[in-house]
């Protein structure tokens, strides 16, 4: 057949692909279909905009085959079409350089017309996530090895209902790793709920998460439908999953086992269709050995582990991150765009942040804030010392905020810092304003005032 546009698309598979029965292809692609042996030898000196390959082959294990293409044809994305891979093998070849798993049950006809579509708007392939956008893509941003494998691991298994349990330091981002899985998969347009099981008490947390009938407690005073009901369909994040009380880690290995579960106080039983990704940022097996978690929710929970790491061991990462970081807030604060000079990313890529991103953020947050009208930071703006790891050292180590040589407006400096610790408290409590105001040692009308008198210039809820 021939083409109007010569993009060529190898399709790799023991049996020769139909290629005359799809005659609507030709209009982005010229199929090219070869067997094995015979595509290993096609591959070197030639453009390919795609390849799929076929599995299993026979005489190849998909490992060692998908290596030999990668290999031959390095920047060309490889999609795999395995119906009958288990799980973890999915998730090896991901980590090997697989771009995408296509749907088991999807025909070549389907799949090849998404292929054109996907390249002719965006230069992506995306078939596993037909439903999904582009969005979750830059939510995790960074080009390091550690990064690329976590987005290889979302990829695969974006389009499975496997329940996902993202591990990693307070601050690296495991929401976002949650939801960037949401958003790749076909649940995008699809309820995210989202829920932290530290925030509330044991009686509270299991009546969120499973509802409740009038009655079934005092002041139960209506029906109310539970977190897991809300999410139905879609996708139910369950944060500081360590946290959970032995009562209730029963329960919800029931409802993970059963996909059902009742309303407290009810007898009716309600089928469940919720994708569950739980994250955690304390070592649940540990917690298992000290019987503080229970082995067969673990085991239940950690299907498909994801590892975020640590700002530290992703260092090439920090200063693409302090751009987006000066960028964002820029836009947030409508000041003018600013940028970052050689020594601030310097001085930034040189430090450990035991608080990981969500600390980078916060320092470049007050370093936009407090720099003035000047629209470059330097290093200056970053007083890192070691004094910022330890908050019990001398104030003499140096100081907390570094004074520009024009001035500030300390009226509006100390807002953004008031703001800023109150935001992180109520972030890390789950918007529980108890339990933020416990964590800052105060009163709990006392947060309240201060949220509500720092509402007008930026909210804090």
């Amino acid at each position: 057949m021939t083409a109007i546009e010569d993009k060529r698309l190898l399709w790799i598979s023991n049996e020769p692909f139909p290629v005359t029965e799809w005659p609507l292809l030709s209009i982005s692609y010229r199929v090219v279909s070869h067997s094995c042996r015979e595509a290993l030898r096609e591959l070197p000196g030639d453009s390919w905009a795609a390849i799929v390959l076929d599995l299993p082959a026979t005489g190849w294990r998909p490992a060692e085959l998908l290596e030999r293409v990668l290999k031959t044809a390095p920047g060309v994305p490889v999609l795999l079409h395995h119906p009958t891979a288990s799980l973890s093998e999915a998730v090896f070849l991901a980590r090997l350089g697989a771009y995408q798993f296509l749907p088991a049950d999807a025909e070549a006809a389907a799949l090849l017309d998404q292929v054109r579509q996907e390249r002719r708007t965006n230069g992506l392939i995306r078939l596993a996530e037909r439903a999904g956008g582009e969005e979750w893509q830059g939510l995790l941003i960074g080009e390091s090895h550690e990064m690329r494998q976590v987005r290889h691991i979302i990829r695969v298994v974006s389009g499975r209902r496997s329940t996902v349990l993202v591990s990693g330091e307070t601050g690296t981002g495991k929401e976002l790793a949650a939801r960037s899985l949401h958003l790749a998969g076909p649940r995008c347009r699809a309820p995210w709920v989202a829920i932290n099981c530290n925030a509330l008490p044991e009686n509270l947390l299991e009546a969120e998460l499973f509802g409740h009938v009038k009655g079934a407690f005092t002041g139960a005073i209506q029906n109310r439908v539970g977190r897991f009901e809300e999410a139905q369909g879609g996708t139910l994040f369950l944060d500081e999953i360590g946290d959970l009380a032995m009562g209730l880690q029963a329960k919800l290995l029931r409802v993970v086992q059963e996909r059902e579960m009742q309303r407290l106080g009810s007898s009716e039983t309600v089928r469940l269709n919720v994708r569950l990704i739980a994250a955690t940022n304390c070592d649940l097996a540990e917690r298992v050995a000290q019987g503080r978690f229970r082995e067969d929710l673990y085991y239940r929970l950690n299907v498909v582990p994801i590892q975020m790491p640590p700002l530290r061991q992703r260092r090439p990462d920090i200063p693409g991150l302090a751009a987006h970081f000066v960028r964002k807030i820029c836009r947030q604060e409508d000041l003018p765009c600013k940028s970052l000079s050689p020594e601030a990313v310097e001085r930034l890529a040189q430090y450990s942040w035991p608080g990981n991103v969500r600390q980078l953020e916060n320092a470049v947050e007050m370093a936009v804030v407090l720099c003035g009208e000047r629209d470059r930071l330097d290093a200056g703006d970053f007083p890192l010392p070691a004094a910022a790891r330890n908050p019990t050292a001398s104030a003499g180590a140096g100081p907390v905020v570094a004074l520009p040589d024009q001035g500030m407006d300390y009226e509006q400096t100390m807002a953004v810092i008031e703001r800023s610790i109150l935001h992180q408290a109520l972030q890390k409590t789950g918007g529980n304003k108890k339990a933020a105001a416990d964590m800052l040692h105060l009163k709990r009308t006392t947060l309240s005032a201060k949220v509500r008198s720092l509402e007008p210039s930026a909210a804090c809820n």
